[in-house]
C-alpha cells in the first residue's frame, strides 16, 4: 500500500543528513529511486554557482492521457543543519527522531509523498497529463537552488510545493517579500579606561539604531527582525566594528521595501550620532505573491483536498518557499501544507497518517490535472 511505501521511503530519506550545500547523498538516493522507475532525470549546474554539492534535480514523466493540464511538483532536499544524529522512528503513529535534533520532515516528507505518488502512477499505468518534479538544494538558506533553476524548462502550466508546517487542508494564498540587511558600523578602537574619548563605539551606534527600529509584527502584513549582532574585541577596548543582520518582510512588497529603507535610515542616523561609519547592504531574498481563490491552481488543489476528505482553509503565510521563486518567474506555484510540525526544532515530527494523506492528495492532484 502507498502508506507503507511512503513511510519506508521517508524513514530512509530522513536518516540521510543533508544540510544546505551537502545534499549529495540524499540526491543520489532520489536519483536511484527514479532510475528504478525507468524515469529519465537530470541535474543542472546550479550547484557550482551556489556552493552546493548538487544542482536542481529535474524529472519529466511524459503524459499518458489525452488532454488535461500538466503540473509540476516541487520540494527541497536540504534541511536546516542537524546538531546530532538522525535516527527516525515511529512512536504511536508519529515519526520522530530518537535523538535531540531535527527530524528532517522539512522537506523530506514532501519528497517522499511526491516520489511515492509518482511511483504509483508509473507502476500502475495511471493516466496523467504530464508530471514534472523539481527537487532543489539550499532552500533553507535563501531559496538558492530554485533561483538558479531554468523555469522555461517546465511544460507544466502550474505546480505545487508542499512546504508549510500546518495541517493538511490549508492552502497558502499569499506569501511575503523579504529584504535582508547587513549593517557594518565602523568605529575607532581605543583603551576604554585610559582614553575612551579617543574611541568611537560601534556597538553603541548599533544599539541606538536597533532601539529606533520597529521590530516584531509591524502590522497585519509586515514583520521585521534583527537576528544577529557581532562585534567588539575585548572588554577594555572601545569596539571598532559591529555587524548587524536583520530583515523586513511583508505580503505587501512596497511595505517590505519601505521598512527595509526605514531600518537603514535608523542605522545611518545612529552612525552619524556616534561619529561612526556605516557600510550597508540590502538583499532582495524573494518576492511575494498572492493568489485569488478562483485561480485554476487553487481550485484544483481545493478539489484534490476535498476528494481526500480534508476540509479546505485558505491561509496567508509569513514565510517564503520555493513557490515564491516559481511565481516570480511567471509559473504559478501553490504551497500546500503537509502536516509537518515543530520544524527546525528537536521536537519536529509528522504523523504516518499525514505522510499517507499527502500521498493521496498528490494522487488526487494528478488525477484532477488529467481530467481538467
Amino acid at each position: 500500500m502507498p502508506a507503507a511505501d511512503v513511510l519506508d521511503l521517508f524513514l530512509e530519506l530522513a536518516a540521510i543528513p543533508s544540510p544546505p550545500g551537502q545534499e549529495r547523498a540524499v540526491a543520489d538516493r532520489v536519483a536511484a529511486f527514479l532510475d528504478g522507475l525507468g524515469l529519465a532525470h537530470d541535474e543542472d549546474a546550479a550547484g557550482a554557482a551556489i556552493g552546493s554539492q548538487i544542482g536542481n534535480l529535474y524529472c519529466r514523466v511524459p503524459a499518458t492521457a489525452d488532454g488535461g493540464v500538466p503540473i509540476f511538483l516541487n520540494a527541497h532536499l536540504d534541511t536546516v543543519p542537524p546538531t546530532g544524529p538522525i535516527e527516525p522512528e515511529v512512536r504511536n503513529g508519529v515519526v520522530v527522531n530518537r535523538h535531540d535534533t531535527i527530524l528532517g520532515g522539512d522537506n523530506k516528507a514532501a519528497v517522499a509523498a511526491m516520489l511515492t505518488a509518482v511511483a504509483d502512477v508509473v507502476r500502475e499505468r495511471r493516466p496523467h497529463a504530464g508530471i514534472e518534479l523539481v527537487l532543489t538544494p539550499m532552500e533553507e538558506v535563501g531559496l538558492q537552488g530554485a533561483k538558479k533553476f531554468d523555469a522555461s524548462r517546465l511544460a507544466a502550466r502550474h505546480g505545487y510545493c508542499y512546504d508549510h508546517a500546518a495541517p493538511i487542508g490549508n492552502v497558502v494564498l499569499a506569501a511575503p517579500t523579504q529584504k535582508s540587511l547587513m549593517l557594518v558600523f565602523q568605529g575607532r578602537a581605543a583603551h576604554s579606561g585610559i582614553a575612551p574619548e579617543a574611541g568611537r563605539n560601534a556597538i553603541q551606534a548599533a544599539a541606538k539604531a536597533i532601539a529606533e527600529m520597529r521590530l516584531g509584527r509591524v502590522d497585519g502584513e509586515t514583520t521585521a527582525n534583527v537576528g544577529v549582532i557581532a562585534g567588539g574585541v575585548a572588554g577594555n577596548i572601545v569596539p571598532p566594528e559591529c555587524r548587524v543582520w536583520g530583515e523586513a518582510r511583508s505580503r505587501d512588497g512596497e511595505r517590505a521595501r519601505a521598512l527595509a529603507q526605514e531600518m537603514l535610515d535608523a542605522a545611518t542616523h545612529a552612525a552619524n550620532l556616534c561619529e561612526c561609519g556605516l557600510e550597508s547592504t540590502i538583499v532582495s531574498e524573494y518576492e511575494g505573491y498572492r493568489f485569488a481563490r478562483g485561480h485554476p491552481a487553487v481550485r484544483m488543489a481545493a478539489s484534490a483536498l476535498e476528494a481526500c476528505g480534508y476540509p479546505v482553509s485558505m491561509i496567508e503565510s509569513g514565510g517564503g518557499a520555493d513557490a515564491n521563486v516559481f511565481n516570480a518567474a511567471g509559473v504559478p506555484c501553490v504551497n500546500l501544507c503537509n502536516g509537518m510540525a515543530d520544524i527546525h526544532t528537536p521536537s519536529e515530527h509528522i504523523t504516518v497518517a499525514d505522510l499517507e494523506g499527502m500521498t493521496r492528495v498528490t494522487h488526487a492532484l494528478i488525477a484532477a490535472a488529467a481530467a481538467a
